[in-house]
């Protein structure tokens, strides 16, 4: 397939992100397509990443299929044949929607990330190495980097439209969603984690930890929305190399980060826009990086439907 770096639908565009373009179909549901743009230091890349966008979509599905006994969701379809049925205006566009769109209901959005930790890794433990905490809260003594917790960690954070998100404690996400939302938002963040995590480190990945949206259907019910367990959203470990006290190599763009930092440290690339030029090497190892997890975590081969 063709890599995409922006799309061109004949629906309404209601949002761009830094990876998904989002259309309006009618009132009550949406079209979340998924490009093969990338980001990495919260810059976007001019190049795009061969496979990634619709590795997301298909990974992303593939959850929604393993969980929807545990918690409802917002996916209706993503295939791209029963897309176009439900769809007509979008005949003649299967091959922009072939693997990366996902028909859904539409919701209103919870402006929360949340975020839940099965081990202590990146933001988390910087801040715990530093000061003992997480988002200001105490942890407790002596943990290594990349240590399981007893207990998964739920760990909500404010959505930034620019720069990264900022974590907060939970009695602040009680403030902004109320004492009621709050509660239901980590329970079901705790029950998808749960689940997947499992059928994960059978798969042999570990899901250090991982970010979940969340919106209220038109019916009132809370549901599971955007992408979910994507290495994108979440950090992937080869569980048979995991080794706590150091940082983990990891299923997602670490071949980009690496290259990054080399040219930030050589002084090469400022961290900010415009980004450097990618060489083709990178982009093909981090195309890899999003087939293997997809292979490793689903059992079989990328295909485009």
């Amino acid at each position: 397939m063709t890599t995409m770096a922006s799309s061109d639908l004949p629906l309404p565009k209601i949002g761009r992100g830094k990876v998904r373009d989002i259309y309006a179909v009618g009132e009550d549901r949406v079209l979340l397509l998924t490009t093969d743009r990338i980001s990495a230091f919260d810059v976007v890349m001019n190049e795009t990443i061969p496979m990634k966008g619709a590795v997301l979509t298909q990974i992303s599905a593939w959850w929604f299929n393993q969980l929807g006994g545990v918690v409802p969701h917002h996916m209706i379809s993503a295939d791209a044949d029963e897309i176009i049925k439900e769809v007509p205006a979008l005949e003649g566009h299967h091959a922009a929607l072939a693997g990366r769109a996902m028909l859904c209901k539409r919701t209103t959005v919870f402006p929360i990330e949340c975020v839940i930790r099965g081990y202590i890794s990146g933001s988390a433990w910087k801040e715990y190495a530093a000061s003992g905490t997480l988002a200001g809260e105490k942890l407790e003594a002596g943990l290594l980097e990349s240590q399981k917790f007893p207990e998964p960690v739920f760990s909500p954070a404010t959505k930034a439209e620019t720069g990264h998100d900022e974590n907060i404690p939970v009695s602040r996400m009680r403030e902004i969603v109320g004492e009621e939302d709050a509660y239901t938002l980590e329970s079901m963040t705790r029950a998808v984690y749960t689940q997947g995590e499992q059928i994960a480190r059978e798969a042999g990945i570990i899901i250090c930890d991982t970010k979940f949206e969340f919106g209220r259907d038109q019916d009132g019910r809370i549901i599971l929305i955007d992408e979910v367990m994507t290495p994108d959203s979440s950090r992937f470990w080869a569980a048979d190399v995991y080794k706590p006290g150091q940082a983990q190599p990891s299923f997602d763009k670490q071949p980009l980060r690496d290259w990054l930092d080399i040219e930030r440290k050589a002084g090469r690339w400022n961290g900010e826009a415009p980004p450097p030029t990618l060489p083709q090497a990178v982009i093909d190892a981090t195309s890899q990086r999003y087939l293997d997890a997809y292979r490793r975590l689903t059992g079989t081969e990328f295909k485009v439907k």
